[in-house]
């Protein structure tokens, strides 16, 4: 039964879907912009909007939480440099979803995630 359980599982093992959510962080704060799935772009927003509260602190051990999580020193660097200063103010809220219309491949829904 799922009592609460509310993330996806994208048909992978735990391990397999912590890396899809890190890879998918790491190339949305580097390009600002990323499109994917509709339901992988729901499961990131969470995830980065985490990582921005906690980079817009600026503090040592914030920087080593955020690269813990996504594994990324560039991506860690552009968070606290660019992103974090940016949205200082901004008490939440900081991705926007565009919905596309489906792939035709497979009619899987797609959508953009980026940077508001």
């Amino acid at each position: 039964m799922r009592h609460h359980s509310n993330t996806r599982k994208f048909g992978r093992e735990k391990t397999q879907r912590h890396a899809l959510m890190r890879s998918l962080a790491r190339n949305l704060i580097r390009d600002s912009k990323i499109r994917t799935t509709l339901a992988k772009a729901k499961e990131v927003r969470p995830f980065v909007e985490k990582l921005i509260t906690s980079a817009k602190s600026g503090t040592v051990a914030g920087r080593r939480v955020v690269n813990t999580r996504i594994q990324g020193v560039e991506e860690t660097k552009k968070l606290f440099d660019v992103l974090a200063p940016k949205y200082k103010t901004r008490p939440g809220g900081y991705t926007r979803i565009v919905k596309l219309p489906n792939r035709v491949l497979d009619g899987a829904a797609m959508a953009i995630i980026e940077f508001v």
